[in-house]
């Protein structure tokens, strides 16, 4: 079949059974590759969505510039849709993110506006305060170009995209076989859409929210490090608008450590080139294979590749000190 365009190949990635990781775990994990979208991630599925929403209701129009607040990987979706479409994207990403991300939104096409951190802030670790800076700029060059926002945090496009995709593959693909999901969550998106769709195919399917360790706002917890290597998400936010009235079964913290050895584990044990993020989702995953779902099946999601940190400490190996040793079976 060939398609039209590169937005049409968005979707309908492959599940894998990571049996190599789960070693000595009781019951398994299924990963759901999304770094195979065109853009490498999870984002292409919510920037497609909110784009074919605002043209349905009107609220884009034709050579209007769209607008987003960006890591990265939601920018890089953005300027594939927007380039097949025909629109001019800008980007607006803080300073803290990957170099690489930047580099390849202005590849696509993209107009990537660069924010300075908050005073304080690392790079490499985007937190919260970091955001806001990058949201009123994104906000005045809305109000400047008369552009549509896409505002991946609020758009109901961002939970659609994965309640009528995502959820409905892993459903499939398991063959409705599925006890527990979690998800490192970033703008709640994701982890909306998949857990509304599986509670309505079974109720009794648990779904945990991860965040980062000492920056687990959404679990109620004092946040004594907003700034952290999990780029992405724990943005320190207590409140997030698509995850009003969504079900939690309950909440898992990560290390930026554990997330970093979770990402290698993944590259060495399973050929699995991804993130901070889908490192943290998977020693989650194995958080609760140890506790809560013992014997069962865990859904993750792998939310990008591993391709967009190169410049970032996740596979610098003079800092596998960090590490545990991949291959080391003790350490699974």
């Amino acid at each position: 079949m060939i398609l039209k365009s590169a937005s049409e190949a968005i979707g309908n990635t492959p599940l894998v059974a990571l049996d190599r990781v789960t070693g000595k775990h009781s019951g398994r994990i299924f990963a759901k590759l999304e770094m195979l979208n065109p853009g490498f991630s999870k984002k292409d599925r919510a920037a497609r969505q909110i784009i074919q929403d605002a043209e349905a209701d009107g609220s884009l129009k034709p050579g209007q510039t769209v607008v987003e607040l960006t890591s990265g990987n939601m920018g890089t979706g953005l300027a594939i849709v927007c380039a097949t479409k025909g629109y001019s994207f800008v980007a607006v990403m803080s300073r803290g993110n990957s170099e690489e991300r930047a580099r390849m939104m202005s590849a696509l096409g993209a107009e990537v506006v660069l924010v300075d951190q908050h005073p304080g802030s690392q790079v490499g670790e985007v937190s919260g305060a970091d955001l806001a800076l990058v949201e009123a700029v994104a906000q005045r060059i809305t109000l400047e170009r008369s552009a549509f926002r896409a505002d991946q945090f609020r758009k109901p496009g961002n939970v659609r995209a994965h309640y009528m995709g995502t959820g409905p593959e892993i459903w499939q693909q398991t063959g409705g076989n599925v006890d527990g999901f979690c998800d490192f969550v970033g703008s709640g998106g994701t982890y909306a859409g998949i857990t509304r769709f599986l509670k309505e195919q079974d109720a009794t399917i648990k779904c945990y929210v991860v965040e980062p360790e000492n920056a687990a706002a959404l679990a109620g917890e004092t946040v004594t490090r907003p700034d952290h290597p999990i780029q992405g998400g724990g943005y320190s936010m207590d409140t997030l608008d698509l995850m009003k009235a969504v079900p939690v079964d309950g909440y898992l913290v990560v290390s930026g450590k554990d997330a970093r050895r979770g990402a290698h584990l993944l590259a060495a044990k399973e050929g699995i080139f991804a993130g901070f993020s889908s490192g943290a989702n998977l020693m989650a995953a194995l958080q609760l294979l140890d506790g809560p779902l013992k014997g069962g099946n865990v859904a993750i999601v792998i939310c990008d590749s591993g391709l967009k940190y190169f410049s970032t400490e996740l596979w610098q190996r003079d800092r596998s000190s960090l590490l545990c040793n991949p291959h080391d079976e003790n350490n699974e």
